[in-house]
């Protein structure tokens, strides 16, 4: 087998009827840097190139989008690119908190949440920007967590999307759950597109080392829960190297699990719609969960706190972006001649007006009154809950109460 650089993630197309070139390779083992880990098939459609290839397995998947959808994909990846580097521009300027960039993992996120049904109810982590859009979630009210304004300002019932989850791993729990719930409700297998229900739960590369997760996939497993385990390996969990978390493709622990896992290239949209679509049908039809194990690069920092210069190279950074999953999908509508003047220039209207509403939303938003923290902590009244009120509130007024000075009630 031919060896690469490890700043090569992946060298070469996928053949016809394959999965993945021969010769592509994972980060060299830090604990042996001449002993470079063979990377397994992955599931690619669209060459880094832009070149469609065909795939034996998932071609019948993508083979009903139209022109027409292939630009949604794209609308909805620039976009999201365009609310990713909005938001990190207003953290730098202080209107932002914090902020989680997805630069680089759009087509995993966009392409995965196309392939959802209205009903299918989806746990975020805090990094699915694209997937927030493509469910139709205010970006202001994703923005107002990262501003410190509430916890997530949207409701999940309505779309069907639950609030950002910053444990690591533990929402994954949260989503099982969630889907044993929908099996016992009998949304499951009823062969009624409009009433089967899956649950998708998106989580990193460093959640798979938290012991919820892998407890997700002992209960899920076990229950045959109509779930979607997504993982996008983006390559770092803050600053540690994939390959300080696992010696084995983060797919294979699913058939551990005894739960069936596929292994995607994450920058490849078509891809990444093609496997959540089977993965799905699996889910709905009532044979149980999969693992899905996006294989992407975090193109910017892990949060607006971190400094990826530390731990990366710019070589490794340069090589990721020459398979920019958005320039992509663009060079293939243009080798179809499906990506016309007119949709481009209104696209770019389009970002920058999302780029202004950003900015005038988030500088608008306003404080919130302190006590606002015991609004929502349960949906019904607890007890505790309004003691600690009760507390506060006596505490706040005991600080905004005037100070005597030194000469004020004296007695001297």
């Amino acid at each position: 087998m031919a060896q690469t650089s490890p700043t090569e993630p992946w060298i070469g197309a996928t053949p016809a009827d394959s999965t993945a070139p021969t010769d592509r390779m994972d980060r060299t083992s830090p604990s042996n840097p001449s002993d470079p880990q063979p990377i397994p098939e992955l599931v690619q459609l669209l060459t880094p190139d832009g070149l469609r290839v065909p795939h034996a397995s998932y071609d019948a998947r993508v083979a009903h989008l139209t022109p027409e959808r292939l630009r949604a994909l794209y609308r909805d990846m620039v976009l999201t690119r365009r609310f990713d580097t909005e938001s990190t521009a207003l953290q730098r300027q202080g209107e932002l908190a914090l902020f989680a960039p997805c630069l680089g993992q759009e087509a995993a996120q966009v392409g995965s949440a196309h392939a959802l049904a209205p009903q299918d109810f989806v746990f975020p982590s805090y990094r699915e920007h694209g997937v927030l859009h493509t469910r139709g979630i205010d970006p202001l009210d994703v923005l107002s967590l990262f501003r410190g304004i509430d916890y997530g300002g949207w409701d999940p019932r309505e779309h069907n999307t639950h609030l950002y989850t910053l444990v690591i791993g533990s929402h994954t729990l949260h989503a099982t759950g969630y889907a044993m719930g929908v099996q016992r409700d009998g949304l499951v297998g009823t062969g009624d597109p409009t009433r089967d229900t899956a649950v998708v739960a998106y989580f990193g590369d460093g959640a798979t080392a938290q012991g919820d997760t892998n407890e997700a996939l002992v209960f899920a497993a076990v229950n045959n829960a109509p779930l979607v385990l997504f993982c996008q390996n983006n390559q770092w969990a803050i600053s540690e190297p994939t390959t300080n978390q696992a010696r084995v493709p983060i797919a294979d622990r699913g058939k551990g699990f005894g739960v069936p896992s596929v292994r995607v290239d994450g920058n490849d949209v078509l891809a990444c719609y093609a496997v959540t679509a089977e993965a799905l049908e699996r889910a709905h039809s009532g044979g149980g969960p999969t693992l899905v194990e996006a294989y992407t690069y975090r193109m910017g920092a892990h949060t607006t706190s971190d400094d990826p210069t530390r731990y990366r190279t710019r070589e490794e950074e340069e090589s990721w972006r020459r398979r920019d999953p958005i320039d992509r999908l663009r060079t293939y509508l243009e080798s179809i001649g499906e990506l016309p003047e007119e949709f481009v220039a209104q696209l770019e209207v389009d970002a920058d007006a999302l780029g202004a509403r950003l900015r005038d939303g988030v500088r608008a938003m306003g404080k919130p009154a302190p006590s606002s923290m015991f609004d929502d902590v349960y949906a019904t009244p607890h007890a505790g809950v309004a003691a600690d009120r009760a507390w506060f509130t006596e505490y706040d007024a005991a600080l905004a109460a005037p100070v005597a000075g030194p000469d004020e009630g004296s007695t001297r």
